[in-house]
């Protein structure tokens, strides 16, 4: 059956004290949203609808990064939780399935559980969990195995409020079903507001069926202060380094090493103390990150070893058994097998061929101010130490540049390229010229005084 999803990502929360939609704040370094999305795309849904509404233009911006085909409506005014869903209604009009109706700020629900709801053979299924501090969270009222209805705390009895079972807010419902539940609700409550959980005392009230999906509570989380945001953030990263252990993975000191959502790291590879994940990194099994790295956007293949103290920012991709070493920093470049850039380096719009060394504080100066070019270098090229590659420029297969040199004009295969000033030798003159800077100091000091 054909799957939809609703993320409800319309509200401000004050409570962040920002200007900064809730949605947008950052767990894992990716947006709150981000995380949600991900555990609803990983079904593989028909459609996908975000309803926004404080802050549109930037939490639509982080939509269609997460989600290009995601369509975004807009709730102008928050009245509440079915007034969202209906606003995102129009949307899924003529589709044909189920929907799960989700939330931007809670990021912890697995797609495992989100399939558990789909199979499901009730009308209508909620997702709750059991409370150790029901707290102020919506109860869900069961008679048996039939759940009859979810009531507000601040609409419930005090018999209603000893209730455990509490609900998460996520529901799932055919589209038809729900999109005629949705237009039903009235906002006759405390305040005033039209509440999503009304849905299943409709369709109750009709003789349908409403059934219960539990999970744990901690996949139940919302993000509503910074403090929450924090707890959240040490959770994402122990969950994170739990499964890289699981799954043979080596962190050398795991406490210390920092996950984003979608980092992957194949099987034996080794990361070492204190590495930082930013999104979109993917290292191939056998590699090594070691200490104090900063990696993002970038891939690393079986063999390659990084760091310590290295950079490596979006585009970076490497070959099996390339060695980038301290210091470096490498973006949006291409390092082909066996490439050595062992330190003090910086590398950015750059295509290396295979087995080529870069020589300690070597530059590709690629960026004139206006626009940024490639350097090209050649497979089996020795870069030598302290050279400038001025782009866009071409250094040919087999050629070796001096070192010191500033490279501006292409290199061609074997050739070897000099760029650099001829050197002076004044003999005896630097005793004299010691003894003059001595005098001028020493003048400089007596006149402050």
């Amino acid at each position: 059956m054909a799957v939809a999803l609703i993320v409800l990502a319309a509200g401000q929360g004050t409570r962040m004290n920002s200007d900064l939609p809730k949605v947008l704040h950052r767990l894992g370094a990716a947006p709150l949203l981000a995380h949600a999305l991900a555990a609803g795309i990983a079904l593989d849904p028909a459609r996908v609808v975000v309803v926004a509404g404080h802050g549109a233009d930037q939490v639509s911006k982080a939509v269609t990064k997460a989600d290009p085909a995601a369509e975004v409506v807009i709730q102008t005014e928050q009245l509440g939780t079915g007034h969202a869903v209906a606003q995102a209604m129009p949307a899924l009009a003529g589709f044909e399935g189920r929907v799960l109706v989700l939330y931007g700020d809670t990021p912890f629900i697995r797609s495992e559980t989100l399939e558990a709801m789909l199979e499901s053979t009730a009308d209508i299924t909620v997702l709750g969990f059991e409370a150790a501090d029901p707290g102020r969270y919506g109860r869900l009222v069961s008679k048996g195995a039939a759940l009859e209805r979810i009531v507000e705390f601040k609409d419930a009895s005090d018999e209603e409020r000893a209730i455990t079972l509490c609900n998460s807010g996520v529901i799932c419902a055919d589209a038809a079903l729900l999109s005629r539940l949705v237009a039903a609700l009235s906002n006759d409550n405390a305040a005033g507001e039209y509440y999503l959980t009304d849905t299943i005392a409709l369709a109750r009230a009709e003789g349908l069926t409403a059934a219960v999906v539990t999970c744990p509570e901690a996949e139940t989380l919302g993000i509503n202060t910074r403090a929450e945001l924090a707890t959240a953030e040490s959770l994402f990263q122990a969950r994170m380094r739990a499964e890289a252990l699981d799954n043979g993975v080596t962190l050398t000191a795991p406490d210390t090493v920092f996950f984003a959502l979608g980092t992957h790291i194949g099987r034996d590879a080794v990361i070492g103390p204190n590495v930082v994940f930013g999104p979109g990194v993917t290292i191939e099994s056998g590699a090594e990150v070691m200490a104090f790295c900063h990696l993002e956007g970038c891939h690393i293949s079986r063999g390659a070893t990084v760091g310590p103290f290295a950079r490596l920012r979006p585009g970076a991709e490497l070959a099996e058994d390339v060695h980038v070493g301290n210091f470096v920093e490498i973006k949006n470049s291409i390092l082909d097998e066996g490439v050595k850039v062992g330190h003090l380096t910086y590398l950015g719009d750059a295509d290396v061929g295979e087995f080529t060394n870069i020589g300690a504080g070597t530059i590709t100066c690629n960026y004139d101010g206006v626009m940024k070019h490639r350097t090209t270098i050649g497979a089996n090229v020795f870069i030598g130490s302290d050279t400038m590659l001025v782009a866009p420029v071409t250094v040919g297969a087999g050629a070796l540049t001096g070192s010191g040199s500033v490279i501006t004009q292409n290199v061609p295969d074997s050739a070897l390229a000099l760029g650099r000033a001829r050197q002076v030798v004044k003999p005896g003159l630097a005793p004299k010229l010691f003894e003059m800077l001595r005098a001028q100091k020493a003048r400089r000091m007596k006149e402050g005084a």
